[in-house]
Parts: structure tokens; sequence; C-alpha cells
């Protein structure tokens, strides 16, 4: 079969319209690639010196124009990835403020804006966790995964490297940022981008908390109490807005078997009541229970409240052969044990 010249007036306008649209856009993907292939060499050059002259780019690269070289180096130069040096020193260096410089990153803002497709699969963040794992990944691209999807002229990637730079050395505030704020900080983050970021911290966080639970086995003394608490709860010490009643189920070895959260807002006989809290410790086939709860105002000297709730709860243990090992109370930064405070 012999390839015939399409005939167009066979088609309806619209099919014609979509040919030439299809076409268009072949166009200019083919004419974004070929831009790419020609800055490639340039980039990789310079990101490969530490120290370096104009001149010694524009021979490395030959037979590139010296124009276009100039023209790259000084676009690298005006966005801070390179500095000059003054007087009789013109070399160019890197800029170690600006952190990280990837050639292909740097060249998918430029030639593609919110898209990544030309880029090598292994140097986008979701291929590189697949190649070389999560551990090996920069906070910038545990973000850029989270983000997701950018939007017209900014990436998941650059959202993810701005929310990186701005919270740089006090990547703790993150969790604490509003959406308007991250919105601010970058455009890609809307609603969903927001929520996929804060669910990804708090599921880490409580993969953190199980793995300390699991890490401190036993519990035989008042210091191990305070320890384990510190830990596992260390959350509500940080930032815990309103009181939360945990309680610790253990086995006959004092080993952890698991944590239960019973309730959150004031703490009195009315909510925390024997039945919630050992309805779990019952269930868990606990023989002994640790309570916990947080004091907001960071002073963690037991209240009324404090004393009577769990001198009811002792009680309600000795009847039912649930032993109540100790009540720490979370404040911060300090915690108090009332079994060592006398109260217990």
């Amino acid at each position: 079969m012999t390839d015939q010249p399409i005939d167009q007036s066979r088609h309806s306008p619209q099919d014609a319209e979509s040919f030439a649209i299809d076409h268009v856009a072949e166009d200019a993907a083919n004419s974004v690639a070929q831009r790419y292939q020609r800055y490639l060499p340039v980039v990789q050059t310079v990101a490969e010196q530490v120290v370096f002259d104009l001149d010694a780019i524009k021979q490395a690269v030959q037979p590139e124009r010296p124009a276009f070289v100039t023209r790259v180096v000084k676009e690298l130069l005006n966005q801070g990835w390179l500095l000059r040096g003054e007087g009789t020193d013109s070399r160019y260096r890197w800029n170690a403020d600006r952190g990280p410089f990837c050639p292909r990153r740097w060249l998918d803002d430029k030639l593609l804006g919110s898209q990544v497709k030309i880029s090598p699969q292994h140097d986008r963040p979701r291929e590189r966790l697949l190649h070389v794992g999560v551990e090996q990944l920069h906070v910038a691209e545990l973000l850029a995964i989270l983000v997701r999807s950018g939007r017209p002229g900014e990436s998941a990637v650059q959202a993810g490297q701005k929310l990186a730079r701005h919270f740089q050395q006090r990547l703790d505030r993150l969790p604490l940022a509003g959406r308007m704020e991250l919105k601010n900080i970058s455009t890609a983050i809307d609603v969903t981008a927001y929520c996929q970021i804060m669910a990804g911290i708090e599921l880490g966080r409580r993969v953190a908390a199980v793995a300390g639970l699991r890490s401190l086995l036993r519990i035989n003394s008042t210091q191990d109490a305070i320890n384990f608490c510190q830990q596992h709860f260390q959350r509500l010490a940080e930032d815990g807005k309103q009181e939360q009643f945990h309680v610790v189920t253990l086995d006959t070895k004092r080993q952890v078997i698991d944590s239960h959260q019973i309730t959150v807002g004031t703490l009195d006989a009315s909510l925390v009541h024997p039945r919630e809290v050992f309805r779990p410790a019952i269930r868990d086939a606990a023989s002994a229970v640790l309570l916990a709860h947080n004091h907001p105002s960071g002073d963690p000297t037991p209240s009324r409240a404090d004393l009577t709730v769990t001198q009811r709860l002792v009680e309600v243990g000795k009847l039912i052969g649930i032993e109540v090992l100790d009540h720490i109370i979370i404040g911060n930064p300090t915690v108090l044990s009332m079994r060592a405070n006398g109260d217990l």
C-alpha cells in the first residue's frame, strides 16, 4: 500500500481544525525538544565546574555559538545561581545559598513550565523514589510528590522547591502552616495539595508514634513511664490545644500492648468514666494500665479534677483486677508522675 496525501476536502471543518491543532502541538513539542537538547550540554558543562571562565565554557562546548553560551551563563547569573568575581577576578562560581543545582530540573522549569514530560524518568521525584528509595529524596522532592500536580506556570517540583526553601531549618513549623500561608508560597498549593501535605505529615507522625510505642517494651518504673510518655505523646506537649486523655495497656510482664485515646476536652469525672477507660484494657487482656493526659497550659501540676479522676480509676481498677501503674501529666517542657508526686 502506498502512502496517499490526506484529502482534507473530504473531512468536516471540525476535523480539519483538529488536524491543524495536532500538527501545531506536534511542532511545538519538537521545538521544545530541540531547544532542550541544545541547552543541555551547555548547562551540564557549567554545572560540572566549581570556578570557571566564560571562555573556557565556550571552548568546551564547541561548535555551539559563543553568543548562546554567554546568554545561558548570564541567565544563571541573573537568577542567582551563579556569582561573579569583581575587579581582576571575573570568574564565575556557584552560589551555595541557592542550594544544589540540577541541570535537567532547571531546563524543565525554563522550557516546560508546569510540564515535566521531557525530563528523564529517573530525574522525576516519583521515579527517583522507586529507583533509589524514599530515604534518598530531598525534602523538596518529598513535598513535590505530596503536591502531586502543578498549575499553569508552576509545576509540582517547583512548588516543592519553594516550600523547602521557605521552611528550611524550620521544617517542624510546616504542620502548623495554614492553607493560605502555603498558597502564598506557591500557587500550586490548592485545597487538594494542602490536604495531601497535611495528611502525609500526620501519617508520618502516627507511624513514628507506633514505632516509638514498640521500641519501649517494658514499663517497670516511674522513670520508664515518664520516658515513654515523653516520647509517645510528644505531639501533645508541642501543639496540643485541648486536653486529651489516653490509656496505655500493658501485659503481665509490663510490656506495652497498645495506646488508646479516651476523651478530648476538659478532664473531669463525667467525661473520663471508668467504663470507657477500662473497656480497651479488657479488650487488650491487659493486666495493668498507664494513664496519661496533657495540660495545654504547659504546667503539669495536678488539678483537683485530675486527683479525683485518678483516685476513682485506681479504685475501679482494683475491683476488676487491672492495676493503674501511674498517671503521667504532660506539660511543656516538663511532665509529672502522680505516683512520684505522692498523689496515687
